[in-house]
């Protein structure tokens, strides 16, 4: 049986812990759901091997990401290690209104802000299995200095005391089974009342 198309999309936000692999899951969610629109985030940090610009992120200047800041065009921005982060306003609304899935993959302070601003956004936490495993992740990627890394466990740790204000928590200890659990988290919101009572307006219009 065929359903209609959403009214407006789900606003879904997915936090997690530097390495804890919400790259890799979200690819992995992507191709079960090519109807999930993902919103490339802008940020003033360099470029990592093999990421490409407007794929991986937007990679902007931080005088450029200030005017965007000055001329209200972020959903919500936040500095992470030494680096500016944000979501483009204008793409979110449009996907929205059109009845597209909007996913973003933002840190804790941004998600903060977009809840504040979006009330009705589903907010999911990726934590890994343990924080030794987040060590051995964070050291297999050979992508930060030993200082570096420390610093990214120590702000995983503060992280991850947020996820008692995330709606869910899914442990990412492998990719798929990981994915698996989000796209089951999707499939429940897309049941809730709210979202379908449109399907049944014909039904509840007749006496």
């Amino acid at each position: 049986m065929s359903v209609s198309k959403k009214k407006r999309g789900e606003l879904i936000v997915l936090s997690g812990p530097s390495g804890v692999g919400k790259s890799t899951v979200i690819s992995e969610l992507l191709s079960s759901r090519r109807d999930i629109h993902f919103s490339v985030s802008f940020t003033t940090r360099q470029p990592r091997t093999g990421e490409e610009d407007g794929v991986n992120y937007n990679f902007v200047s931080r005088e450029e990401f200030e005017r965007m800041i000055a001329d209200q065009e972020l959903l919500e921005y936040a500095e992470y290690v030494g680096n500016y982060y944000g979501t483009s306003l204008k793409v979110i609304r449009d996907k929205l209104e059109q009845g597209v899935d909007v996913l973003l993959d933002i840190e804790v302070q941004g998600a903060a802000k977009v809840q504040e601003r979006c009330p009705e956004a589903v907010l999911i936490f990726l934590i890994p299995p343990s924080i030794e495993e987040l060590s051995r992740r964070l050291h297999r990627r050979n992508t930060d200095a030993e200082e570096v890394i420390q610093l990214r466990l120590e702000k995983a740790r503060q992280e991850c005391r947020e996820c008692v204000h995330y709606d869910y928590l899914v442990v990412n200890d492998t990719v798929m089974d990981a994915a698996q659990e989000i796209l089951s988290i999707l499939q429940a919101e897309l049941c809730r009342t709210q979202n379908r009572l449109h399907l049944a307006q014909s039904i509840i219009g007749q006496d």
